[in-house]
């Protein structure tokens, strides 16, 4: 007994010092809530505090005092989105620039889910996105994590009603305090579309054209006969030559547009060119793909299952960097469909990764694209998972969009904690009729009156006249920190040195995740470490 008779004293008690140093010590206060017998842990709100009121008086924009407003309780919550990104810079907040998630808190603040208190600043609601979409770039799913005040029971619908017709609320989902959308986001869906006539070989007399047809005189039976892309320039040709004289052919190859302070809209020229590429567009959007040339896109856009080294499909990752391994889980490409008024054929392209660097899908998309329409063995993909550095072009950012990102992981901890799961398949019929209005139809509409596609790949089809297709060797690089050139690797020679020095995780067995693979720390296509104004630009 101790001195005073009131308690046993042992010798083996724990002082409070020795219990400060355990592990539930360290717990946050948001995670010790998550346990705290008698907070919201089995699902049921926490008691009501007593309504407080600014201490600190507001005023008006003229200057004058306005009423104190009453401080409600905020809950944490995931409120689960849509949008279409056009005309926006992108999700993230960048004042004065207009985004996504600027139109989002003034929409939350307008109809009573933040406080006019609150309303300065989202880093006192705790604002947090799961995916930084870029600039341009669509979202059927996508979700951010933040505390708001919902006791009205219609607050979604008045959140809805504030914001444009291109921005919807799916949901909006209490969550422990503690969730952290950004880390808690175990992997992201992507979706591209792509028109199925980016897939017709180069056209004849190009530079990649020749590039391809002196390579298969040199190593005969590398790359594949491309009857099909045979067939359409012919056709192509054919109806040129019906429509033009052989010397208007002559000048329209060799037009080159002026200056925008000299171009003349009057010039005869002008309009037989225009009149020479609306004939060819027109040719493309009726042009229906073979099944053999789709089964060898999708057989090359499988190679990217599993865990490689992807340095070559972002920018400023080095080979030896670890952050540079990612892994793709699955791989969907649709059946062909034809849509819009223009008659064009397209196809879906789904991607399903643990996470994505800077440009990583789009290159992906080009890549793939690229090596189909020359001909390439699927398996020459490998090559570009090894240490020479490598140019890859970038696919348009017109065809991407974020089809949702998935919390499987941490469902399970929503569930302990009595809160309900998170997953977009529950609004999948909500989220597809507002994809077909929002964004497939602008996609569709922009790609026929800009020809996004047709100039992109008649560039890269002339890509090696473009100061800075390939590096030069220097006194700091050398040996394959040179950048080649894309055409080098699509030619029938390929580069034979990454793979016979590729070290990457692609010769092992990638059935399962590597655990080293790192987890996104921003979750967006476009993600490592970049601000929003470098991304999709």
């Amino acid at each position: 007994m101790s001195e005073d008779g009131l308690k046993p004293v042992y010798d083996d008690q724990v002082d409070e010092e020795a219990y400060k140093r355990g592990p539930q010590y360290k717990w946050t206060k948001a995670r010790k809530s998550d346990y705290k017998d008698g907070d919201d842990s089995n699902g049921e709100a926490p008691p009501e505090k007593k309504v407080k009121y600014e201490d600190k008086p507001l005023n008006d924009e003229n200057g004058k005092p306005v009423e104190k407003e009453r401080r409600l309780p905020k809950r944490k919550v995931a409120v689960m989105i849509g949008y279409c990104g056009t005309g926006y810079h992108g999700m993230q907040h960048n004042p004065p620039n207009l985004t996504i998630e600027s139109e989002l808190f003034t929409a939350f603040v307008e109809a009573g889910a933040i406080s006019k208190a609150n309303s300065t600043d989202l880093k006192k609601n705790g604002f947090m996105r799961a995916a930084r979409t870029d600039k341009g770039v669509h979202a059927g799913g996508n979700l951010i994590s933040l505390k708001l005040i919902i006791e009205d029971p219609q607050i979604k619908e008045k959140i809805n009603e504030k914001l444009p017709e291109g921005i919807r609320v799916w949901d909006i989902k209490r969550v422990n305090k503690a969730f952290d959308c950004r880390k808690m986001c175990s992997s992201r869906w992507y979706e591209y579309l792509l028109p199925t006539y980016s897939l017709i070989g180069p056209k004849p007399g190009s530079t990649l054209y020749d590039t391809i047809e002196q390579g298969k005189q040199e190593l005969p039976g590398v790359l594949d006969e491309d009857d099909e892309s045979k067939q359409f320039w012919s056709e192509v040709d054919k109806d040129a030559r019906e429509q033009f004289s052989e010397d208007e052919l002559q000048t329209i190859k060799s037009y080159v547009p002026p200056p925008k302070d000299q171009f003349d809209g009057t010039d005869p020229t002008y309009h037989k060119v225009k009149r020479y590429k609306q004939m060819e567009n027109l040719h493309r959007r009726q042009y229906r793909i073979s099944q053999e040339k789709l089964k060898k896109f999708r057989s090359t856009m499988e190679q990217y299952l599993g865990a490689h080294n992807f340095h070559n499909f972002t920018l400023g990752k080095d080979f030896k960097e670890s952050s540079a391994v990612r892994y793709m889980k699955e791989i969907k490409v649709s059946e062909p469909f034809v849509i819009g008024d223009a008659k064009t054929e397209w196809v879906s392209i789904k991607i399903h990764g643990q996470s994505f660097m800077l440009h990583q899908i789009r290159k992906m998309i080009s890549m793939a694209t690229l090596m189909t329409r020359c001909g390439c063995p699927t398996d020459r993909i490998s090559e570009a998972y090894g240490p020479q550095k490598l140019n890859i072009p970038k696919a348009p950012a017109l065809g991407l969009l974020l089809e949702s990102p998935v919390f499987d992981g941490y469902n399970t901890r929503l569930e302990k904690f009595g809160y309900e799961r998170i997953d977009f398949a529950n609004y999948q019929n909500e989220m597809d009729s507002f994809k077909m209005k929002n964004i497939y139809d602008k996609i569709y509409k922009e790609e026929v009156d800009e020809n996004v596609f047709n100039a992109f790949f008649s560039y890269i089809d002339n890509f090696d006249r473009v100061t800075g297709a390939k590096g030069e060797e220097t006194v700091d690089k050398t040996g394959t920190s040179v950048q080649k050139s894309i055409f080098e690797f699509l030619s029938a020679k390929g580069i034979p040195s990454s793979a016979a020095t590729n070290t990457d995780t692609s010769k092992k067995d990638t059935s399962e995740a590597p655990k080293e693979i790192p987890v996104a720390t921003t979750g967006t296509e476009d993600e490592s470490q970049v601000t929003p104004q470098e991304a999709e630009n």
